[in-house]
């Protein structure tokens, strides 16, 4: 599974940063840094928890190719 960001669509409300900090960095306006990255099974639950509370729907998740 691969967490994508999609840049144009964060508007900065860190909701995603509240559930996981450490998986969803935000900047000091609290727009996300989060990069394309393949999650480890361990990550998953927080991934989805993070990409739920996206008010603007600007990270998902994506099955591997």
């Amino acid at each position: 599974m691969r967490l994508r960001l999609d840049r144009n669509l964060c508007v900065g409300h860190a909701q995603c940063f509240a559930t996981d900090p450490d998986l969803f960095p935000i900047d000091d306006e609290g727009f996300s840094l989060v990069d394309d990255q393949e999650l480890p099974a361990d990550r998953l639950a927080a991934a989805r928890a993070g990409v739920n509370a996206c008010p603007e729907r600007a990270l998902r998740l994506e099955e591997d190719a």
